[in-house]
């Protein structure tokens, strides 16, 4: 399965160009994106879209471009079960998504198994920068990984590069998104 995934960044070219010229069979936004930037998604309806919304977001993009909210729901496709959590660890008063790491515990506590965890922060010490509580990851999400082990953990909201770039956990492969990136479960 082949997944175009967004985030943070609009795609560089063209969202209809990349599905059709790559055979693209979903399409992920990982948040920090505003309306303008991907309304292209409101003429693909062919394939599934499914999203979680960033610290920087309105939360009202999704449903009026068709993109299922994955923040605490799951979804099934060609044999995968995906699921997410949306926001960042709250630094600040906003209406946007932003949980403290208390809040994300209880919020995480009865999530079930997913194949593919969609998520806006990554898990605490893995692609984070403690160095700044907005860029911390959730604990919430370590400890789904390591009691949940699901396959593929995609988030963008860090910049993680070179050797501080984590691309697997536990037995997950963690898949970090800046901008657009084609991904192949």
């Amino acid at each position: 399965m082949k997944i175009l995934a967004i985030a943070d960044r609009p795609a560089r070219l063209s969202i209809k160009e990349i599905v059709k010229t790559n055979n693209i069979d979903m399409i992920i936004t990982l948040g920090d994106l505003d309306l303008d930037q991907i309304r292209e998604l409101e003429d693909i309806q062919s394939i599934p879209k499914l999203g979680v919304y960033g610290n920087h977001d309105s939360g009202t993009y999704m449903e009026p471009l068709g993109i299922q909210n994955m923040h605490l729901k799951t979804f099934e496709f060609k044999g995968f079960v995906f699921g997410g959590f949306e926001g960042c660890v709250r630094y600040k008063e906003s209406s946007a998504p932003m949980f403290t790491q208390e809040e994300a515990m209880v919020l995480m506590k009865d999530c079930s198994y997913v194949d593919v965890f969609l998520a806006h922060c990554p898990p605490f010490g893995i692609n984070d920068d403690q160095s700044e509580t907005a860029h911390t990851g959730f604990i919430a999400l370590k400890n789904y990984l390591d009691q949940k082990q699901p396959k593929y953990f995609l988030h963008g909201h860090t910049y993680p590069s070179g050797e501080k770039l984590v691309t697997e956990y536990a037995g997950t492969k963690i898949i970090y998104v800046y901008q657009d990136q084609i991904i192949e479960l």
